[in-house]
């Protein structure tokens, strides 16, 4: 009798054995087809095999200023938006209390062929050093200002 019940035992833990191991084969077989189908997918939605698309927005940096010297506060702004290789956009909003003004120029590796304000040079260069929050960076006023002459004392950058 004890036999029999040594021998159940072992033909029990033989069958669980070989349940692990079917059940260990089909888990690997299933992860392998996720990680395969995650690597499609990277690859069809990037296009360039899983690395990043260099065209994609990357660079990103925004410079505060108060451009009509109201002491109202640095409302104005200039919004630089660059991919890996230094193309993009720089936006620009200066806004006072009686009107508002928007600009929008492009860049090309880093550089705009339009003359680009001190301000939204400093957020191009911000961008493109990849700064993530840099301290208050001054930009320089040009001599005393006339009454139409709207100088910038200082700008904040922050990405």
């Amino acid at each position: 009798m004890l036999i029999v019940i040594l021998i159940a035992i072992s033909v029990a833990g033989a069958l669980a054995g070989v349940i692990g191991v079917v059940a260990g084969l089909a888990a690997s077989r299933r992860a392998a087809r996720a990680v395969r189908e995650c690597r499609d997918l990277v690859e069809g939605a990037v296009g360039s095999r899983g690395t990043v698309d260099p065209r994609a927005l990357r660079d990103v940096a925004v410079v505060r200023y108060d451009a009509l010297n109201e002491m109202s506060g640095q409302f104005s702004f200039s919004l630089a938006l660059l991919d890996a290789m230094g193309d993009g956009v720089v936006l620009s909003s200066i806004n006072g209390r009686a009107e508002t003004r928007t600009y929008a120029k492009p860049v090309m590796g880093g550089e705009s062929e339009l003359e680009l304000s001190p301000e939204e040079a400093q957020a191009v260069r911000t961008a493109r050093r990849g700064a993530v929050r840099p301290a208050a960076v001054p930009v320089p006023a040009p001599g005393p200002a006339s009454p139409d002459d709207h100088a910038t004392p200082r700008a904040e950058a922050t990405a």
